[in-house]
């Protein structure tokens, strides 16, 4: 008989290594799946968090190797493999397991690029993925002036000039955090008329250090080792200007890592997996922690509590509570 894990874990970024440390100190017998050699998910292309507490300053990639390396000294097992397929359930009844401590429960099965594992729980932890504009310059400058959120990178632009790209709730919402730090904020959308909230719209035309470049789409970013210039282009009659700016922010949308999920848990419009604080999803013993789930913030300090909340609920699960 094939061995049976009591979890296994995909995806390695901030969920998914909390989910192996608690689930190392529960003493589950547990594997964390992921496709890439190093650990860490987003944050790993962050050159500086500075909103984890008890780590200013930290460089993400630094982050995400000491969450690991924490995982490891608990005894957690990390399996570089590509998670191809997943099985909720299956209707033999000799897939059933009986634990010595808990109820019966159906087996599931994770397939990978190489192997085949049967176990009685499942943590989604696949993260989101930044929408990308495709432009030169963006890949070269990223955590170097190029950002993909605010909230985590907006204090090391402090009296600098900055631009926001997009036109919906997240692009108004990040350019009213930024007018508060920085000296100026542009904000750039292809349109002349924003998608956002009437009310956050309102919000952003009252700030005096906010200029909304409307009708233009961002071209180039350039720069010298560092974010200098923002090229954009007017889409009426495709005349260039370049910007001087010391960052840009690109709010044009993020998307959740779900598509393997689809139709085996419940998942809203976008894409994410409808899941509560106890990250349990519509099939019993499948649980979604971080940016993969419904939520107000995705933040790494909520990520790595999902991932703490998603061991806790597999627990109960496992002991039929």
């Amino acid at each position: 008989m094939s061995k049976i894990y009591d979890m296994v874990i995909i995806g390695s970024g901030p969920a998914g290594l909390s989910a192996a440390i608690y689930a190392a100190r529960a003493k589950l017998n547990a594997i964390i799946l992921e496709q890439n050699f190093v650990s860490g998910g987003q944050v790993v292309n962050t050159y500086e968090v500075d909103n984890y507490p008890g780590l200013p300053g930290m460089n993400g990639f630094d982050m995400g190797a000491s969450f690991r390396e924490h995982a490891e000294k608990l005894g957690a097992q990390f399996i570089t493999e590509k998670v191809q397929e997943v099985v909720p359930e299956t209707e033999d009844e000799s897939e059933m397991h009986v634990a010595e401590d808990g109820p019966a429960v159906e087996l599931k099965k994770v397939i990978t690029d190489k192997n085949e594992y049967k176990t009685r729980t499942i943590v989604i932890a696949t993260g989101a993925r930044h929408s990308k504009l495709g432009i030169p310059g963006e890949e070269e400058f990223s955590g170097m002036g190029v950002s993909y959120c605010a909230t985590c990178d907006g204090a090391f632009f402090k009296d600098k000039t900055t631009a926001v790209i997009g036109g919906g709730d997240v692009a108004v919402e990040d350019a009213i955090f930024l007018a508060r730090i920085c000296k100026k904020v542009y904000l750039i959308h292809r349109r002349h008329e924003l998608r956002a909230a009437k009310i956050l719209q309102e919000r952003l035309f009252s700030l005096d250090n906010v200029e909304i470049v409307w009708d233009h789409v961002a071209k180039e970013i350039k720069g010298e080792g560092q974010v200098n210039t923002l090229a954009v282009e007017n889409v009426k009659d495709n005349s260039r200007t370049d910007l001087a700016v010391d960052g840009v922010f690109i709010a044009v949308g993020i998307k959740p890592n779900s598509e393997l999920f689809q139709g085996i848990v419940d998942t809203d419009e976008k894409g994410y997996i409808i899941a509560g604080e106890d990250c349990k999803t519509s099939v019993d013993g499948i649980f979604a922690a971080g940016d993969i789930r419904t939520k107000m913030l995705r933040q790494i300090i909520t990520a790595a509590a999902d991932g703490a909340n998603s061991v806790t609920a597999s627990q109960n699960y496992l002991l039929g509570m």
